[in-house]
């Protein structure tokens, strides 16, 4: 099944209004590829509100959402919150989060559902750790991770997946592509055994230490459907050619 490409940068805790400069040269050089690749940016919630007005039409995200409506989350953003500051997108369930702010399946879950509910795309990440990685658990965690992180109904318009194996983010290292083919084609077939055709639609994207030279190399795996592009997204320069090497046509590597 072809899949349009998905390449969303996550800027992490990185950005102020002097990098807006930044986000418009990415928007503006991403509009050529409209119609081969969806390109979009999630930033930190302080510059939500001023990128969309900067780049009005280009996909701007939140890296995190309350699955609350309201109430007593200090510090916290909400669903709303984040569609009247202008995001479109949110991405849920980074290792980072999962990770150091000890969050679960069930809470990844909720909050995926709180922001298709509400009308915000959702890109949902799953991982191993390295120890899993090496103790040969690497699909046993990815599948437990999004058992219990799925929403109960998904519709491939709006929902992507990421997988970021947590030893290859922002440490230089990047899986092997077999090790990318594996992992990718158990994410499918989980999909599909518990989506059906819907789960043919679903994007499942790459994400770890994807930078310009392996691009062009990981989106030729078969079931690579884009990236979650961490630090090579913060620089036009750095980030537009994973966005070119999406939009070439490429013959997918067999898994």
């Amino acid at each position: 099944m072809q899949r349009r490409k998905l390449v969303a940068g996550n800027w992490k805790m990185h950005g102020t209004a002097a990098d807006l400069d930044e986000v418009r040269a990415i928007a503006g050089a991403a509009a050529q590829f409209g119609g081969q690749v969806d390109v979009a940016l999630c930033l930190p919630g302080t510059l939500i509100h001023r990128a969309a007005d900067a780049v009005p039409g280009f996909p701007i995200g939140a890296q995190d959402v309350h699955a609350s409506e309201k109430g007593a989350f200090t510090g916290d953003t909400s669903v709303a919150m984040l569609r009247d500051a202008g995001a479109v997108l949110t991405i849920v369930g980074h290792s980072e989060r999962r990770d150091l702010h000890r969050e679960d399946d069930s809470g990844v879950k909720a909050k995926a559902e709180a922001a298709l509910a509400a009308g915000l795309d959702v890109i949902l990440c799953v991982g191993e750790s390295l120890e899993e990685r090496e103790a040969g658990r690497a699909v046993a965690t990815v599948a437990g991770q999004l058992g219990g992180s799925l929403p109960e109904r998904i519709d491939p318009a709006h929902l992507a997946l990421a997988y970021e194996p947590i030893w290859a983010i922002g440490t230089g290292k990047v899986a092997s592509c077999d090790d990318i083919a594996e992992i990718h084609a158990a994410i499918r077939a989980l999909l599909v055994e518990r989506f059906g055709a819907a789960g043919e639609g679903v994007r499942i994207l790459y994400g770890g230490s994807v930078k310009a030279s392996n691009a062009g190399e990981i989106f030729a795996v078969a079931d690579v459907d884009g990236a979650l592009v961490g630090g090579a997204s913060l620089k036009a320069a750095d980030f537009l050619p994973i966005v070119e090497a999406a939009a070439r046509p490429v013959e997918s590597r067999a898994a």
